[in-house]
């Protein structure tokens, strides 16, 4: 008897593992806007399902970190669903990051403006019969800080100069 179970609990874990599961993808990390706090950036997580009924997202966690120090944090509770058969569905990942850190990042930024980081997405889905899913996201780059120039117009002259 207790073979049998053990060969009916080796077939189930078996189709379940392969079972289609949704697949992800993280865009980038880019600048989005700022305020008198903090600047603004975000990034897209790209999620396709191969199913042919909407998922629900239970939520999204992120970390940005920059200079290998963490600079925002957060989950977005229930930010929706995932389309159904094949859709790609976006989802952004906003993060504001205070000027007090930017501060203490000066040595990074240099005279290019760019700053190094790294973004870890947790994106957490509600599958039928298998429950909650974490599929693990990550990107590393460099994102530029908008310049003065760029509010008051001098980045499109300068590109004008050079055409």
């Amino acid at each position: 008897m207790a073979s049998l179970m053990d060969k009916a609990k080796g077939f189930v874990a078996d189709k379940i593992a392969h079972m289609p599961k949704p697949e992800a993808s993280l865009d980038k990390v880019t600048f989005k806007g700022m305020t008198r706090e903090a600047i603004t950036v975000h990034s897209h997580v790209n999620v396709t399902n191969p199913y042919s009924h909407r998922i629900p997202i239970c939520d999204i966690s992120f970390n940005l970190k920059c200079g290998g120090k963490e600079v925002a944090s957060g989950t977005i509770p229930d930010p929706g669903w995932i389309e159904d058969s094949g859709e790609v569905t976006k989802l952004e990942v906003p993060a504001k990051v205070p000027y007090d850190f930017l501060i203490s990042l000066m040595k990074d930024l240099g005279r290019d403006w760019d700053i190094d980081y790294e973004l870890l997405v947790k994106l957490t889905i509600d599958l039928p019969i298998i429950g909650n899913f974490t599929i693990p996201l990550d990107t590393a780059g460099e994102f530029k800080l908008p310049t003065l120039s760029d509010f008051f117009g001098g980045a499109a002259k300068t590109e004008e100069a050079t055409a």
